[in-house]
């Protein structure tokens, strides 16, 4: 005989403990799915209607750290959308929307203006 029993009675419990061992791998692509992969696939949301919502006026800062106001706004087809920053008095730079980090609304500017208090000289 070419099996022995306690072979054959082995080979048939083998299936249910795969699956056990399949359980621990199934956990740890849950935890990586909603601490990591699901936030990152909000922000990324928020950072494309933050950056499609870029308008004349608004104050923005780019990946380089670089804050100026939105002098115009370019909408190419086919091309990498992008924007004219005023960076200085009579210094402006063309910035591909992408690299903008964050957007401050005109009004929003005007209250943190506002909200600083003046200093005395």
């Amino acid at each position: 005989m070419l099996i022995t029993p306690a072979f054959a009675q082995a080979a048939g419990g083998g299936s249910n403990q795969f699956l056990i061992q399949l359980v621990p791998f199934a956990a740890i692509i849950a935890i990586f799915y909603f601490l990591i992969i699901r936030p990152q696939q909000t922000r990324m949301k928020q950072h494309r209607e933050m950056v499609a919502s870029v308008k004349k006026n608004d104050t923005v800062v780019t990946s380089g750290g670089i804050v100026g106001k939105v002098t115009r706004v370019f909408e190419e087809e086919g091309k990498e959308a992008e924007v004219e920053v005023q960076i200085a008095e009579n210094t402006r730079v063309r910035v591909v929307r992408s690299t903008l980090t964050e957007v401050r609304r005109a009004k929003e500017a005007s209250d943190d203006k506002a909200a600083a208090p003046a200093k005395s000289a």
